[in-house]
């Protein structure tokens, strides 16, 4: 879907639009990378996932890179806007998908590792998460963590956007130091509930999140993603949100979490030190509904993330 053309205002900056990070200079490094990471063909069910990384990019003029100042006391003092953070684009990874294609989403995440604080892939379907935090962390893999908010458990055999948790797993991720937040019921089986304590891994059910505040569950599960003092890895899947607002996410269901608090979990992750690297994974932006509110949801959480990274 072409967004129609926006209005143009001096005193009203727009969202996006990053130099490349090969533009960086030689000893420069970037606070946030952006890594477009298109994998679709591995999908469960169909997805034009591969076209979202452009959307995502394209909703981010939509938004200004200002933060509101008096946002009471969860806020510093003083709030800096985006724009005084180095903010890049690495460009997409082509043919993501396969053996070769991971290899190729490996080596570009860790060529932005290297040049950035942060980087944040944009999928694509679930299926990049292994290749991205397998090249952000490098022979780190060890002491890696991982944070999942996702309807599901992502531990299915073989490989497809429903297997990368089971595969970081198998890879050598100790199941002990991964958290996935906002598991939901009819989404997924008993099977692989139990596959998730065989592993150690701790669940936050859907339900908890209804009675715990999300920062509050983010804190925990860094400690936890984090204990060995290694990088953690954070999954952003946008079918975990309630299906009004992610119209546009193949497997999301009524009942799933709100807008707002996958944008608190986004930037909660983005200040953490310890995450090096964040995915935005399931949005179809083929399918969204007809006002792109999946896409603009995704692109708000790129700018989360960003400002978490700002507030470190």
């Amino acid at each position: 879907m072409t967004m129609a053309k926006l209005s143009h205002d001096p005193l009203w900056p727009r969202a996006g639009g990053w130099p490349a990070l090969a533009d960086l200079e030689p000893e420069e490094t970037a606070d946030l990378a952006l890594l477009g990471v298109p994998a679709w063909r591995t999908s469960l069910s169909p997805t034009g996932a591969h076209a979202t990384p452009a959307a995502i990019r394209e909703a981010l003029a939509r938004y200004s890179p200002a933060l509101m100042p008096d946002r009471g006391v969860d806020s510093r003092e003083e709030a800096e806007d985006l724009d005084v953070l180095t903010l890049v684009d690495a460009g997409d990874v082509d043919e993501p998908d396969g053996p070769e294609g991971e290899a190729r989403v490996r080596a570009a995440a860790a060529t932005a590792a290297a040049r950035s604080s942060v980087v944040m892939a944009l999928g694509g379907d679930n299926s990049l998460t292994m290749p991205v935090a397998l090249g952000v962390w490098g022979d780190r893999l060890r002491t890696g963590g991982l944070i999942t908010l996702d309807a599901h458990y992502d531990l299915r055999d073989g490989v497809s956007n429903g297997s990368p948790v089971r595969r970081l797993i198998e890879a050598g991720l100790d199941g002990r130091r991964v958290v996935q937040i906002g598991i939901a019921d009819f989404a997924n089986s008993r099977h692989y509930a139990d596959r998730a304590e065989e592993f150690g891994i701790t669940v936050v059910h859907r339900d908890e999140l209804h009675r715990r505040p999300i920062a509050d569950v983010l804190a925990e599960a860094l400690e936890i993603a984090g204990a060995a003092g290694g990088p953690v890895h954070v999954d952003l899947d946008v079918d975990v949100c309630d299906r009004s607002v992610a119209p546009g996410c193949p497997a999301s269901v009524p009942g799933g979490i709100s807008a707002w608090e996958l944008r608190a979990a986004a930037r909660a992750a983005g200040a953490a030190p310890l995450v090096e690297s964040v995915d935005l994974a399931e949005v179809d932006a083929t399918a969204d509904a007809p006002d792109g509110r999946t896409v603009r949801l995704a692109a708000l959480c790129v700018l989360e993330v960003a400002t978490g990274v700002g507030l470190r």
